[in-house]
């Protein structure tokens, strides 16, 4: 893998009307590798992937650095993948015109070799009868067809960075793996880069380089993709990996849930975000923010990382607190 890094973000930090929904982030996007980012709703993660491209609402602030700023290559050196496949596409044009387009707006191509590109993208991603399916309106195309659309739309131009935020919602399991594949075997094609937004541990755990765990806007664990979720240092990482089915054993048992829920921005507890949730939180964790700090080859938030059981899971399966 190549340690050129595409794009850094250094202290970033996005509020809205003086609330702060995202707190200090720092990390690089490097070349031919696939960063997920992930955390439970409410952590900053789609805000966090719209800051890359310079796509935040008019009403959010920001401060930190996210460099070299990409937003006017946008379809051409990065792209994104929404959650929303409707609001990406027109549906008054044929999907193959819509990505015939996108890739005349970046390449000096003919009509007819920007639509044969835009036919083999839409059968990268697994869309039957490419070729017919191009002519036809986004609404003749099921949910999960318009969302594959969309990642066929992103990836057209081969750009550096691809952000996929949530990109395979409204995907079954078969062609969820299937796009997923796509999307991270660019890496090998073409040495790009994905930012990878996801609820789906399991995806993760199978695709993902690295990874950035958030919770309440901040990185609660940053690192190898292997290391972080085969042993976890910080408690929150425990707990949301507590409820993922193992890959052997039984998977009868009742898995473990993370007790309580996420805080609000702008009514953060004191200290530790996650302690009220934490069974390792001590009175450090209540009064004192822990920094990001260095351990075993990844950045943790955590007083107690030290102090974090393996397997992790049995923090959350027997609910002791210290």
């Amino acid at each position: 893998m190549s340690a050129e890094v595409l794009l850094s973000v250094h202290d970033l930090r996005i509020s809205f009307a003086g609330v702060e929904v995202v707190r200090g982030l720092t990390f690089d996007v490097r070349a031919g590798e696939v960063l997920a980012v992930v955390g439970e709703s409410g952590a900053g993660k789609s805000l966090t992937a719209r800051a890359l491209l310079g796509m935040l609402p008019r009403e959010a602030a920001t401060a930190g650095t996210v460099g070299p700023d990409l937003s006017s290559a946008r379809g051409r050196r990065i792209a994104l993948i929404p959650q929303d496949a409707l609001s990406a596409l027109s549906p008054v044009h044929p999907v193959g015109d819509q990505l015939a387009a996108a890739v005349r707006s970046v390449h000096r191509v003919s009509r007819a070799e920007a639509r044969a590109r835009a036919v083999a993208a839409l059968d990268r991603v697994g869309i039957p009868d490419a070729a017919r399916r191009a002519r036809a309106y986004p609404h003749e195309y099921s949910g999960g067809m318009r969302q594959r659309a969309v990642i066929a739309m992103a990836t057209v131009n081969e750009p550096d960075i691809v952000v996929a935020d949530e990109p395979t919602t409204a995907l079954d399991p078969g062609r969820r793996e299937q796009v997923l594949r796509v999307l991270a075997g660019r890496r090998e094609a073409v040495g790009a880069a994905l930012v990878l937004v996801t609820h789906d541990l399991d995806a993760v755990r199978r695709h993902a380089d690295r990874v950035l765990v958030l919770y309440a806007g901040r990185a609660a664990e940053y690192g190898p993709a292997g290391e972080v979720l085969a042993r976890p240092r910080a408690p929150y990482t425990a707990g949301l990996l507590a409820s993922l089915p193992p890959d052997d054993g039984p998977r009868r048992r009742r898995l473990p849930a993370l007790p309580g829920t996420p805080p609000t921005p702008g009514a953060l507890p004191a200290g530790c975000a996650f302690a009220p949730r934490c069974p390792l939180a001590a009175e450090v964790c209540r009064t004192s923010e822990p920094a990001p700090r260095p351990l075993d080859g990844r950045l943790v938030a955590c007083h107690r990382a030290e102090e974090v059981p393996h397997p992790a899971a049995v923090l959350f399966e027997t609910g002791e607190s210290a």
